[in-house]
């Protein structure tokens, strides 16, 4: 499939006069030697920072391991970073995601943790959203005991515009199952991924 096809019935070329407009709106010249690849650089960014509508989250996670030699506790893949951006201002989120899961009969492969984590943030987000995404892909793909999910991160729309406040994090956070239900359960895995290490 083309990249047109998959962006519907926007083109390459069409993608890039809206940059061009863009620059022109904002007080520059589009012709100058400096910004002549401009439209083409940014249409391409754009096809990397938003390539998580090209995929299935849940596909990474399909592909599992039943040899664990009983292993039933739990399993934590932390500070797993990522670059999404804010779908009111299209503005950059930087942070950290804690991913972790109980495992009933069978594991994934820790690197599809990130993978999942990657295709939900390379999106048009918000925070929220992307946590709560995150921790129900792995829910209902895996069908695990529990589900935790952590997120730590900073909004480029509230600190290069509006407010201007920088050195601001927010956490969210999703549990499922027994991390929600089993108070002891949870703790472990907040202690695991160390909510309060700073």
């Amino acid at each position: 499939m083309s990249d047109d096809a998959k962006k519907g019935s926007v083109t390459r070329e069409q993608a890039e006069e809206a940059v061009r407009t863009l620059l022109v709106w904002a007080g520059e010249d589009p012709s100058r030697e400096g910004l002549l690849d401009t439209p083409k650089r940014v249409v391409k960014a754009y096809g990397d920072w938003f390539a998580g509508y090209a995929v299935d989250p849940a596909e990474y996670l399909r592909r599992t391991f039943e040899e664990v030699a009983g292993y039933d506790e739990m399993v934590v893949l932390r500070d797993i970073e990522f670059e999404s951006h804010c779908e009111h201002h299209m503005a950059p989120i930087i942070g950290r995601a804690h991913v972790g899961y109980i495992p009933t009969d069978r594991v994934v492969g820790i690197s599809k943790l990130a993978r999942v984590v990657d295709g939900f943030a390379r999106r048009f987000q918000v925070q929220e959203k992307l946590t709560a995404q995150i921790a129900h892909c792995i829910d209902d793909t895996l069908r695990p005991r529990g589900v935790g999910v952590v997120i730590d991160a900073s909004h480029e729309c509230m600190t290069t515009r509006g407010v201007h406040k920088r050195g601001v994090s927010m956490v969210t956070s999703q549990m499922l199952g027994s991390f929600r239900e089993d108070p002891r359960t949870r703790s472990e895995f907040l202690r695991f991924v160390g909510v309060d290490r700073r």
